[in-house]
């Protein structure tokens, strides 16, 4: 084909696998931007043969352990004074399991599985098991794999806000209490001893690469993002004023205020919502992002006006619609080499306001709910 099934990311965490096999380190495979655990886990990728696909194996299987997480989740909600039926169920957690995307992104070698099992499982026991360290080991582990589940660290401190006595009976200050204190604590120990332990192997590159590049990344190439043509000209231009250490500002913004808002009403849910804010605004934005979001889209509809025949579908076009757009434009761009700079751009804004809109609808939604409940 003449877009290569196989993605460019599975080759870069198997040569980053090889290196770390041959005594070397990750980041001796340029763009290898992730924690060294990732290459780690992928070295029977280096034994050669069929082993090589190894890591899509392990892909596709935490995409069944997220499903095993999203039906348990799914099966202590409460709608109407009832737990959802056990067909409801399967319905809602197909979503997930036999959704193409997911399992398109998974074949092909990206490694969003691996996060997706810890963030499920962090809620896994945050509602089921009612374990604050359990949960708070889990956010740890994905927050050290990637930075962007920090953002749910303020939404869970809030739901856990009711979970206890406040420490001190003040307005705001009485948010506070022994079990979110708890979960912040074993959360920041889990990512800092992570951390350090990986600093001791590689130093300031595992600290740059991991962590910091992040900040000042100017990926443009396959970004929907409304920010990617700005990128390409920063990229190319470096005397350009540094819109990309800006641009994660109004995502700050809403990952303070959704948890304020919706924290007590639904927790999976508001962190549906923060999720999916966070990809809109984001200043890179690739197919495998929406993997974030998607793994909490069954526990977001299993108590939606959004389920119906006529809404949910209407949704599901436009976002689907306003991609293509998108795509079109890039693969004519990148390669057929045609000069689409300014359609892409066009659509890149196109597909933006489209998911302010669809995130206006999901809010809107979870307004007119009653609080849910759960078992």
């Amino acid at each position: 084909m003449t877009v290569r099934y196989t993605d460019i990311d599975y080759l870069v965490f198997s040569d980053a696998a090889m290196f770390v096999f041959n005594g070397g380190s990750p980041y001796q495979r340029e763009t290898y931007r992730y924690t060294p655990l990732l290459a780690w886990m992928l070295l029977p990728n280096c034994w050669g043969g069929y082993w090589y696909h190894f890591g899509k194996v392990l892909f596709m299987a935490c995409d069944l352990v997220t499903g095993f997480f999203i039906i348990r989740l799914l099966q202590s909600v409460v709608v109407g004074g009832k737990p959802l039926s056990s067909k409801r169920v399967v319905i809602l957690s197909s979503l997930w399991l036999l959704n193409p995307i997911v399992i398109t992104i998974s074949t092909r070698g990206s490694s969003e599985s691996v996060l997706t099992v810890m963030v499920m499982a962090s809620l896994y026991f945050l509602i089921c098991k009612k374990s604050v360290v359990g949960s708070a080991l889990f956010l740890g582990l994905a927050t050290h794999f990637k930075m962007y589940p920090l953002i749910y660290i303020p939404s869970i401190m809030f739901y856990l806000s009711s979970q206890g006595t406040p420490l001190i009976n003040l307005p705001v200050i009485r948010w506070v209490n022994v079990s979110n204190i708890k979960f912040f604590v074993v959360t920041s120990l889990t990512v800092g001893i992570l951390s350090y332990i990986m600093y001791g192997f590689y130093g300031h590159e595992f600290l740059f690469n991991s962590y910091l590049y992040h900040f000042g990344r100017v990926d443009h190439r396959h970004n929907f993002s409304v920010y990617n043509t700005a990128l390409y000209y920063k990229s190319a231009l470096p005397d350009i004023p540094p819109i990309q250490e800006y641009a994660f500002l109004p995502q700050v913004v809403l990952a303070l205020v959704i948890p304020l808002v919706y924290g007590k009403r639904d927790i999976i849910s508001t962190l549906f919502l923060q999720t999916f804010a966070f990809v809109t605004f984001n200043k890179v934005i690739t197919s495998q992002y929406f993997i974030w979001f998607l793994i909490m889209l069954p526990h977001f509809l299993a108590n939606s006006n959004l389920a119906r025949w006529y809404k949910g579908p209407r949704i599901f076009l436009q976002w689907g619609l306003t991609q293509g757009l998108w795509l079109k434009q890039a693969y004519d761009l990148e390669f057929l080499g045609k000069n689409t700079f300014i359609p892409l751009l066009v659509c890149s804004i196109i597909f933006f306001l489209s998911n302010c809109a669809i995130l206006c609808e999901f809010i809107d939604d979870l307004e007119q709910r009653p609080p849910l409940m759960l078992v």
